[in-house]
């Protein structure tokens, strides 16, 4: 993209952010920061959330290279000043929805914007991960970055080989009377556990999330015998077990299965970049899981 005389971008708030040449002094969100990053675009300076500390959380820093780029705060210690005292051309943040922009006090946010371009991009559970993505890439490419051809064609495959897991998995019996698990509309580019309708998730979603699936919405009539799968344990920080019921018989000519002997969280940065490449190293990792659990739970 050649230099030109006049910027803008319009934002997800509906906020034209515009500039007389193209930024190039760049403050970012953290996780803002490392999208970009994945894109060829190097922050001049990170600023976290009300959740981070004193310097900057390394599992949302990605692959940004620290090191050389100043961290700016976070939290009741970061105002306006504090933000702009390297007079950047560009403000990044992120919003989780209703415009409220994640991380900065909504006076900070103001006193900000009446200083320098901000530019807020939408994160929340109304996006998906397809659209945030294409928002994120098409700042890159207004601030000159080229189009991430690579990480394209690797989340392609990445997806498609998750999409052939998720698949397989869900068309196996997986409690002792071999019933079908409840299935529901999945998408990688779906968040964990999300599912469309008052259909349960899929078992490949709940086990993802270090859950027992339920083989159906309520116990069937006279069983109530509870349990979950023996020696299931999660390592996903926070996930819990729903209880399920076992079939209390066998159907004539179906083989029983024994539970899931345990269940496995796969590591997960719980602000990955926004980006081809970062979700399609995301994907790889949930389908390398899959695989090393012999195709069932995760």
């Amino acid at each position: 993209m050649d230099r030109q005389t006049d910027w803008q971008f319009l934002d997800d708030r509906g906020h034209l952010a515009t500039s007389d040449g193209r930024p190039e002094r760049v403050v970012t969100y953290i996780q803002a920061g490392a999208t970009l990053w994945e894109h060829g675009i190097r922050p001049a300076g990170l600023f976290g959330s009300n959740h981070d500390g004193d310097g900057p959380d390394p599992v949302k820093a990605g692959s940004l290279p620290l090191d050389g780029i100043g961290y700016l705060g976070s939290g009741a210690a970061l105002d306006a000043d504090a933000l702009l005292r390297g007079d950047p051309d560009l403000v990044v943040a992120v919003t989780y929805g209703g415009g409220q922009v994640y991380g900065l006090d909504p006076d900070t946010a103001k006193h900000v914007e009446e200083r320098a371009p901000l530019v807020v991009l939408d994160v929340g559970q109304g996006r998906s991960l397809g659209d945030v993505r294409a928002r994120f890439a098409a700042l890159a490419r207004a601030l000159g970055a080229a189009q991430d051809t690579a990480g394209a064609i690797a989340l392609a495959r990445a997806t498609a080989r998750l999409r052939a897991l998720a698949h397989d998995t869900a068309a196996r019996p997986c409690w002792p009377c071999h019933r079908r698990p409840p299935t529901a509309p999945t998408s990688p580019d779906r968040s964990p556990g999300r599912t469309s309708g008052n259909s349960p998730p899929s078992a490949s979603t709940w086990c993802h999330r270090g859950e027992a699936p339920a083989p159906t919405g309520r116990p069937p009539t006279g069983r109530t015998s509870r349990s979950s799968p023996r020696g299931c344990s999660s390592s996903t920080p926070g996930a819990t077990r729903t209880p399920w019921t076992p079939c209390a018989t066998t159907p004539p000519g179906a083989r029983p299965r024994p539970p899931p002997v345990s269940c496995r969280g796969t590591p997960r940065n719980p602000e990955e970049p926004y980006s081809d490449g970062a979700h399609a190293r995301f994907f790889d990792r949930v389908a390398d899981a899959v695989e090393a659990a012999g195709g069932g739970v995760v």
